[in-house]
């Protein structure tokens, strides 16, 4: 699993923004939790999977503009991401992930 962290840059405009940082990729080993999902039923409907992922804490800038790729498809940030804190070996990232339609 790759998670693609965010990172702020000036646009035409002058406003600061986050975008996906596709230059700073971050291999984790992450416990996989299902939280909910939509089949589709009819053609033209979407089907939605959404599911937890627990990582390590030591990843930086992890938003809702980060991106994760995980299984050859790509996935959104779906809920702010939670950073438990505690000890050493209990610290973690608890973070909302959902499929993108199509994949990519």
């Amino acid at each position: 699993m790759t998670i693609y962290p965010s990172k702020t840059v000036v646009d035409a405009r002058g406003n600061s923004i986050d975008i996906v940082d596709w230059d700073t990729p971050h291999t984790v080993r992450a416990a996989i939790i299902p939280q909910r999902s939509g089949k589709a039923e009819l053609p033209g409907q979407l089907a939605i999977n959404v599911v937890r992922l627990l990582c390590r804490a030591d990843i930086p800038n992890v938003t809702l503009q980060s991106r994760v790729v995980w299984d050859g498809r790509h996935w959104d940030i779906a809920a702010p991401p939670a950073l438990h804190t505690g000890t050493r070996a209990t610290r973690h990232w608890s973070i909302d992930i959902r499929e993108r339609p199509g994949g990519d």
